[in-house]
C-alpha cells in the first residue's frame, strides 16, 4: 500500500508540475489531485522539495541502471533523457524555479555518468590515464549540459533528439581520437 500511495503522490505532483510552475503548487493541490489525506503526504515526504528530490533521485537511478554501455553516447543520452522528454514542462518548471539546482543536478548526473561509461568503453584498448579519461568525459558532459540548459532557456522550441543525433554525427570518432592523442602525450 505504501508504494502505491507514494506512486500516486509522485504522479499527482508530476501532473501538476507539467501544468504549472513549481511555486504555484501546494501540498493541498497534490493531496487533492491524488486523493490522499494531508497527513499521508507528510508520512512519506517532509515537504515539496523532498518530494521533488525523491523523484529526481529515482529517475537518476532508473536512467543509470537502464543505460546500455554498448549504445552510442548520443543514443544513451536520448535514452537517459526520456523522462525529461516525456515531461518537458515538468523539467522546464523546475529549471525556471528556485529549485533549478535539482534539474541541473539531474542533467549533470545523467550526462556525466553516461559520458564516463562511454569514454571508459571506448578507452578499453587505449592506454590513456584515468585522469585524461575523466577530463574528456567531463568536457563532453559539460558541453551536453550547456546545450540542454540553452535549450531550456530558449523555451524548448527545437527537437532535442534531432540535435543530439546531429551532434553525434558531427563528433563521430572524436572521443576515440582524443583518447589516442592523450595516450601518447608526455607526462607533465
Amino acid at each position: 500500500m505504501t508504494q502505491f500511495t507514494e506512486r500516486a503522490i509522485k504522479e499527482a505532483f508530476i501532473k501538476l508540475l507539467n501544468e504549472r510552475p513549481l511555486d504555484r503548487i501546494t501540498i493541498k493541490d497534490i493531496v487533492e489531485e491524488c486523493g490522499v489525506a494531508r497527513n499521508t503526504f507528510y508520512y512519506h515526504y517532509a515537504d515539496i522539495p523532498a518530494l521533488l528530490e525523491n523523484i529526481i533521485n529515482g529517475e537518476i537511478e532508473r536512467v543509470l541502471s537502464d543505460t546500455d554501455l554498448d549504445q552510442a553516447w548520443e543514443d544513451a543520452v536520448i535514452s537517459g533523457a526520456q523522462f525529461a522528454l516525456e515531461n518537458k514542462r515538468f523539467i522546464y518548471h523546475v529549471y525556471k524555479s528556485v529549485r533549478h539546482e535539482e534539474a541541473e543536478r539531474y542533467l549533470n548526473s545523467v550526462a556525466g555518468e553516461i559520458m564516463c561509461r562511454y569514454v571508459a568503453r571506448v578507452a578499453e584498448e587505449i592506454p590513456a590515464s584515468g585522469e585524461d579519461k575523466l577530463l574528456i568525459a567531463e568536457f563532453y558532459k559539460s558541453a551536453l549540459v550547456g546545450m540542454i540548459a540553452g535549450w531550456l532557456d530558449q523555451g524548448m522550441k527545437t527537437d532535442p533528439v534531432h540535435i543530439i543525433k546531429r551532434l553525434g554525427a558531427m563528433l563521430e570518432g572524436n572521443i576515440e581520437l582524443s583518447l589516442r592523442r592523450v595516450a601518447f602525450l608526455p607526462e607533465r
